[in-house]
């Protein structure tokens, strides 16, 4: 396993006690300049990925044939500038201090590139329902690689995360994701805007939208001339635990050989940083490298068990979860 860069007190003290707070209460708060230095490595791993997409690449193709929006997850340990980005960046010890949590697990990586033009909306949702965790310690870096306007960005609802309620997830199409009961209907966010504090903010190119994964999102199409390059990482705190759902998930991550409840949600490599664990997790590379049954690096279930196979390619219509 690579080695990688401790966070300096400095770093840390990039996000304040205040913005601490302040993630706390609203679920979501915005974060400027935080990985900078990093945008020319994401960018040369965006154009990587989508020069050589996963299995589990979704893109959507809109039905008034404007610009497609690219998305695929779960990259970092194939993709090496995100390899890079999750080892060497002071990410873990961000996300630990804005969970109040002794450590930080890595979860998952996602890109989102909405082209110029684009008229894909990602509607309203949250993030939680479609996991195999349960946590209250959570965090999502949305992190642009372009400069992103206010009127094209991700929206979020301020304290929706302490609503107390969990919305079933939904396809692009308006169409349930499972048959599942366990969840509530989504209510109809955009017909009563005006009864919510709803938080969005113009970008640049290395700020980051932080948000817990119960904090109801959503984003506009990208009519701008402008590429939206963006990549998210995901991360959970000490109380995660993983957590066997029925129907389907997203990521597809799924019968792991552990136990409903465990704190741990695979066997996984583990690094140190001043600040915090990380424990490296996320779906395998494409099955292709990988001899079929065999077990994959850091992983004690068989290929077979541990992913779900990819949905028809022809299905456009995606998760909500897969694209802000």
């Amino acid at each position: 396993m690579a080695s990688h860069q401790h966070p300096s007190a400095a770093d840390e003290a990039l996000i304040s006690d205040a913005q601490v707070a302040d993630y706390q209460r609203d679920g979501v708060i915005i974060l400027r300049g935080l990985f900078s230095d990093w945008i020319t490595t994401l960018g040369a791993g965006v154009e990587r990925l989508m020069a050589d997409p996963s299995p589990r690449e979704r893109t959507v193709q809109p039905e008034d044939g404007s610009a497609p929006f690219f998305q695929d997850l779960c990259n970092w340990d194939r993709i090496e500038p995100f390899r890079e980005f999750v080892l060497h960046s002071p990410m873990a010890a961000y996300a630990a201090r804005l969970m109040g949590s002794r450590k930080a697990r890595f979860f998952h990586d996602h890109v989102l590139v909405k082209r110029p033009g684009g008229s894909t909306v990602t509607p309203w949702h949250q993030d939680h329902p479609y996991y195999c965790l349960e946590a209250e310690q959570s965090v999502s870096f949305w992190i642009p690689l372009d400069p992103v306007a206010e009127d094209v960005a991700m929206q979020s609802i301020r304290g929706s995360h302490r609503w107390g309620r969990e919305f079933k997830p939904m396809r692009f199409n308006g169409q349930p994701l499972n048959d599942v009961d366990a969840f509530d209907t989504m209510p109809d966010i955009e017909a009563g805007r005006e009864r919510h504090d709803i938080a969005t903010w113009a970008l640049a190119p290395g700020d980051a939208i932080a948000f817990n994964f119960r904090t109801l999102h959503a984003a506009p199409g990208n009519h701008s001339a402008t590429m939206r390059r963006v990549f998210s990482a995901r991360w959970v705190g000490d109380d995660a635990v993983y957590r066997r759902r029925s129907g389907k998930i997203s990521p597809p991550i799924r019968d792991l050989g552990i136990p409903d409840g465990a704190p741990s949600m695979r066997r996984n490599s583990r690094l140190s940083t001043s600040a915090a664990e990380v424990q490296t997790h996320t779906v395998p590379a494409a099955a292709s490298a990988h001899t079929p049954g065999a077990p994959y690096p850091d992983m004690g279930a068989p290929a077979t068990a541990g992913v779900d196979p990819p949905e028809n390619p022809t299905d456009i219509k995606r998760t909500s979860d897969s694209g802000h």
